[in-house]
């Protein structure tokens, strides 16, 4: 992986695939990875130069103190800068649709074309925020194998975890707390998605059990271009999970605007 370190010092992996078409940022999920997006990368990755970030507190990149998603964005922004992209698209899941959302209001003349997955404009509702809170707590104070199973049916559904619980079961806890309170704390930014010029794919599967379709459907009436697609039966991160069905929206979005 290759790293840049931003002007207040933050350390940012990435992985740049090459290649030497139009360039898409790739912003994962929440307790995830750039490995997250291996299914984009064996369709797109001829095509299209795909970014891949870790974002903070996440993966090869750490977290030197609290932070929130604007944070995150400009990390985004100092990695095309560190590359030389002027422009990009940008595709987040989850969390990284919250990042995404930031990055095209942050500098709303590099973002070509948004898609975001499983996401919402809207702060985290307040006895959600306080259930995770105490996940958190759990977690961290009686093992990770207390909490992992049902972390892994929200994010995932009946996707086979198995990949992926090792690595949450190895996040230390100063590093859970801080992007766990990240994810809990954010701001909204339905009331500014209007600002948002860039072309939108708004991808939501029917089985999230993060996020109702509600929260899809309040984003896509906020947003000036945007069409809102609804995977059945799709989880959270359904990028991942439901990748057969994604792919061929993002594709046709990504042709259609790139």
């Amino acid at each position: 992986m290759a790293t840049v370190t931003t002007g207040d010092g933050q350390l940012v992996s990435y992985v740049d695939h090459g290649g030497d078409g139009p360039a898409v940022v790739l912003l994962h999920s929440f307790l995830m990875d750039v490995t997250m997006w291996a299914p984009q990368v064996e369709v797109f990755g001829k095509d299209y130069r795909l970014i891949a970030i870790d974002e903070r507190g996440h993966g090869a990149t750490p977290a030197n103190g609290p932070f929130d998603y604007w944070d995150v964005a400009g990390d985004a922004l100092a990695v095309l800068d560190a590359l030389g992209v002027e422009s990009a698209a940008v595709i987040g899941t989850s969390q990284g649709g919250f990042v995404a959302l930031r990055t095209a209001l942050l500098a709303p003349e590099r973002v070509r074309a948004l898609a975001v997955l499983g996401t919402s404009a809207e702060p985290e509702d307040e006895q959600v925020a306080a259930a995770y809170d105490q996940l958190t707590e759990v977690w961290i104070a009686q093992g990770p194998e207390t909490v992992i199973e049902a972390t892994a049916k929200i994010c995932l559904g009946e996707y086979d975890a198995s990949e992926w619980t090792p690595k949450w079961s190895a996040v230390e806890p100063d590093r859970l707390r801080l992007i766990a309170k990240a994810l809990v704390s954010r701001d909204g930014v339905l009331e500014r998605a209007g600002e948002i010029t860039a072309p939108a794919l708004v991808l939501h599967g029917t089985a999230d059990l993060a996020y109702p379709v509600a929260k899809a459907e309040a984003l896509v009436a906020a947003l000036p271009e945007a069409e809102l697609v609804t995977i059945d039966g799709g989880a959270h991160f359904l990028s991942l999970t439901h990748a057969d069905d994604v792919n061929p929206h993002l594709a046709r979005f990504l042709s259609a605007h790139l």
